[in-house]
């Protein structure tokens, strides 16, 4: 059963250390609580929730008005910009491929923007306040994301198998530079009908979704601090260094460098980065 997320409901007093900044990854979901910066226009291919902290957070909607609200919801590929007075703001994503999109609660399916949902704020703020407590006790058990989340599993999505087969692929390494028709080769498709299904099946063509599973992927490596970003960029199966900026910046709305500036402080919670940056 899902919690309610539209209803009123109590904001839990910020603790002392509540500030601490963390990030908790799964295949599909990213729970973030920490810096936001400046960013520029950004775009990303899950569905973004942006929860105030400390202070309202600001949208502008693919160059539109800002609007403010403690809460905000954009849609996978939308391009939106976000500020917020506080210096910190919690982020949530979910993978739109891994649920079925039309039995989400009706926050998740609303078009982009601010909304009302105080009760599912005050669970992020205690999913925080969880994280941090489960952090600091030895061996503490790792959560269900979405029952902390979100109150109860969100229904996954039923993909054709052909297509689940190349989503497994590109998740499982998506720093492979496999083409659109490598890919229908693997599942035994015609080059045009592959993408056509692609697009049907997961909502966004190959090419984006490719893109956005590889710039995902620089979330693994943002507190490592052995590597150069040239490394990163390679390892992650950008082409040279330029492009990993270039392409970086059209998705989160910030350089590489300032996300890793950023993320100094920042305490990484999910599985080992997925890519042998140091064989």
């Amino acid at each position: 059963m899902h919690v309610d997320l539209e209803s009123p409901g109590a904001i839990p007093a910020r603790r002392t250390g509540s500030a601490e900044r963390v990030m908790w990854i799964t295949p599909d979901r990213v729970f973030y609580v920490g810096l936001l910066g400046v960013p520029s226009a950004r775009s990303m291919g899950a569905i973004s929730l942006y929860v105030a902290l400390d202070a309202p957070v600001h949208i502008s909607v693919e160059g539109g008005e800002w609007q403010t609200g403690h809460v905000a919801v954009v849609q996978p590929y939308v391009s939106h910009r976000v500020a917020c007075d506080a210096r910190q703001i919690a982020v949530i994503h979910v993978e739109p491929e891994s649920v079925d999109c039309a039995s989400l609660p009706p926050m998740l399916r609303q078009a982009s923007g601010p909304l009302v949902a105080e009760a599912f704020r005050a669970r992020v703020l205690r999913c925080h306040d969880a994280l941090i407590r489960n952090g600091l006790q030895a061996d503490a058990p790792m959560f269900n994301f979405d029952e902390l989340v979100f109150g109860g599993a969100l229904a996954a999505r039923t993909v054709d198998p052909r297509i689940a087969r190349v989503l497994d692929r590109i998740r499982n390494d998506p720093s492979s530079q496999a083409l659109a028709q490598d890919c229908a080769e693997q599942v035994h498709l015609s080059f045009s009908r592959f993408l056509h299904l692609f697009k049907s099946e997961v909502g966004a063509s190959f090419r984006s979704f490719r893109s956005w599973k590889r710039a995902r992927s620089l979330l693994h490596y943002v507190v490592d601090q052995r590597t150069t970003l040239t490394d990163v960029a390679l390892g992650a199966g950008y082409p040279d260094s330029t492009h990993f900026s270039h392409s970086i910046r059209q998705v989160y709305g910030l350089k590489p460098k300032d996300i890793f500036a950023g993320s100094r402080k920042l305490r990484v919670i999910g599985p080992a980065q997925p890519l042998a940056l140091y064989a």
